[in-house]
């Protein structure tokens, strides 16, 4: 291991418009620290809110400084076929720059159905 693996980690955020998940692990995959909407906030309307997002990353932060991580690999994910990643990923991301952490990577995970199973509905769709 290099010196500059030892302070690296990789940062999950899975974003939809409901809720926002941060997962942190090292470089072979053990979770360091998890955190959701859900953690910080009981309202489900704010679950995906940027700035409960910012509180997740404030908690992460903690944690991260006292095991001296100081380098990131960010990973998104939004939902599914969705139109775009939720609102609290730009938030984390940019919450974890601004106090002095060095993002080393930024890349977007989200699946794209090609096919899959069969729509619901019958062989003339569905009848309103």
């Amino acid at each position: 291991m290099s010196k500059s693996d030892e302070h690296a980690a990789v940062m999950h955020i899975y974003s939809s418009f409901n809720n926002t998940i941060v997962h942190i692990t090292d470089l072979a995959g053990n979770t360091i620290s998890r955190y959701s909407g859900g953690n910080i906030t009981k309202q489900d309307r704010l679950k995906a809110n940027p700035t409960t997002a910012m509180f997740i990353a404030k908690k992460i932060e903690e944690e991260l400084k006292e095991l001296g991580i100081t380098e990131l690999y960010v990973k998104m994910k939004g939902k599914t076929d969705s139109p775009g990643i939720g609102p609290g990923a730009n938030s984390v991301i940019r919450t974890f720059s601004k106090d002095g952490f060095k993002i080393l990577s930024i890349s977007d995970i989200t699946c794209v159905a090609r096919g899959g199973p069969k729509k619901k509905g019958g062989r003339r769709g569905r009848r309103v």
